[in-house]
């Protein structure tokens, strides 16, 4: 796993610069392990902590150390009262740690908004450090700087993971929460990396098992892609055809931008998803692998009962079980199971072609929600892109003016239903909040015009 997590470190990288994208995440050690024998030695250069004004608004600045973790915070000089706390994606497994700026500081301060953002204390895929780090950070402006009058919790990717983490522990705490783009099924993302995978090793009939060779991606790989099509992966055979239709079942099920969304991340991003694979399902290492697909019931079509030939493909693909030890003890603080005990309002947004943390996260968390009975606090909102949390200033903008409707003045946000196929199916799922003025990756960039969607109608 963890030369998995530095391949998609170094493609999110690239994606970053292509697409908008924030870096997003994976993982981190055992409360039993000695911290001072162990833990890597991590550093914040403070002089990196420094930022600049924006321009034509007045506000006091503060940046510093606390706890090991880098901060920064900005309030305005005509704060409303309210603190808005950033939770950042997957930094990578490098020593150093670093800040973001809330993507939303300029519109924040202009509008009175307060806002606070942590480093963590430590890099990887660690949700529960970072939890436990930004809320840290929510007191320190709380006894140090001023108390609010209500405290929103906003974050990106592993950073949404983060964001659903405090919003379920700290209701008292969390006037609302944002998680975009979130991890919000916890260990359910590495199982659908593993069911990619497997998945393409049986049907390729390569028939690598898993956990894969040195040797993955610059032998098996190109040979399982052959096998799968002519060009994988915009021309494919049927067994091609039916890996597709698999992961488009185990990523949300069929919808609108999945198809731009297989040849992106596939094609544009090169092997990013057979990169997924790569490791030994450890998130840390020596700690046990946490991926499982024993109980994975794999189709090709949308039909309840099983044919023949997914008979076959469940019968003959690797079956691999977590060590039950690995997925508790990280349950214990590093990857914080998302049981859905909202108490708090919170608004969601996800991108319908993102296969790197997909669609299938926001399902996964609203039937929790709605299982723990609290779907009254929850509402969740598709966007047409391929990009991993590829969303446009005007979206970004008013699904937090719409969580703190709700949250101070009792406005409850309209939303996409997101567990009902046929809805999400509709060629126009997504429409509705899916900003259509701002320049995106197909009408940016001629090269990639094959990624354009069908049109909103309305």
């Amino acid at each position: 796993m963890k030369k998995l997590l530095a391949f998609f470190a170094a493609i999110m990288m690239l994606l970053s610069a292509m697409v908008g994208a924030a870096p997003a995440g994976a993982d981190g050690p055992d409360d039993d392990v000695d911290d001072e024998a162990e833990s890597p030695a991590y550093f914040v250069n403070e002089a990196k902590l420094d930022f600049g004004a924006v321009p034509g608004v007045v506000t006091t600045r503060q940046w510093g150390v606390l706890e090991g973790s880098g901060y920064r915070i900005e309030v305005p000089s005509n704060w409303n009262g309210s603190l808005v706390m950033w939770a950042h994606g997957y930094r990578g497994e490098g020593l150093e740690l670093t800040v973001d700026n809330h993507p939303l500081r300029a519109f924040l301060v202009a509008n009175g908004y307060a806002w606070a953002a942590s480093s963590y204390s430590r890099n990887g895929y660690n949700p529960g450090q970072g939890a436990e780090d930004t809320h840290e950070l929510t007191k320190f402006f709380r006894e140090e700087i001023a108390m609010p009058k209500r405290t929103y919790i906003t974050g990106a990717s592993m950073g949404g993971h983060v964001t659903a983490a405090l919003a379920e522990q700290h209701p008292r705490t969390y006037a609302g929460a944002m998680p975009i783009c979130g991890v919000l099924g916890d260990f359910e993302l590495f199982d659908y990396f593993l069911d990619f995978n497997v998945a393409a090793q049986t049907l390729s009939g390569v028939g690598e098992t898993f956990p894969y060779g040195p040797d993955y991606l610059t032998t098996t790989v190109p040979a399982t892609k052959a096998a799968l099509g002519p060009v994988f992966p915009f021309v494919l055979n049927p067994n091609g055809e039916q890996l597709k239709s698999l992961t488009e079942l185990r990523s949300g099920g069929d919808r609108p931008l999945f198809d731009q969304g297989f040849l992106f991340w596939n094609g544009v991003a090169g092997d990013f998803l057979f990169g997924l694979g790569v490791g030994d399902g450890n998130i840390e290492p020596g700690q046990g692998s946490v991926v499982d697909n024993t109980d994975a019931v794999y189709q090709f079509d949308t039909k309840p009962a099983l044919n023949d030939a997914e008979t076959a493909f469940n019968a003959s693909v690797q079956r691999l079980s977590a060590e039950r030890e690995a997925r508790e003890r990280n349950d214990e603080g590093w990857v914080p199971i998302t049981e859905g005990k909202l108490r708090i309002p919170t608004l969601t947004l996800h991108t319908l072609g993102d296969l790197f943390v997909p669609f299938h996260m926001e399902q996964e968390y609203a039937r929790r929600v709605a299982a723990k009975g609290n779907a009254q606090f929850l509402v969740q909102r598709a966007t047409r892109d391929v990009g991993h949390c590829s969303f446009t200033g005007p979206e970004l903008v008013r699904t937090f003016s719409d969580l703190v409707a709700w949250a101070e003045a009792g406005i409850k946000p309209a939303g996409d239903n997101v567990l009902n196929p046929a809805i999400v199916a509709d060629p126009q799922y997504g429409c509705t909040f899916t900003d259509r003025s701002s320049p995106r990756l197909w009408n940016s960039n001629p090269a990639l015009a094959f990624l354009t969607p069908p049109p909103c109608l309305t």
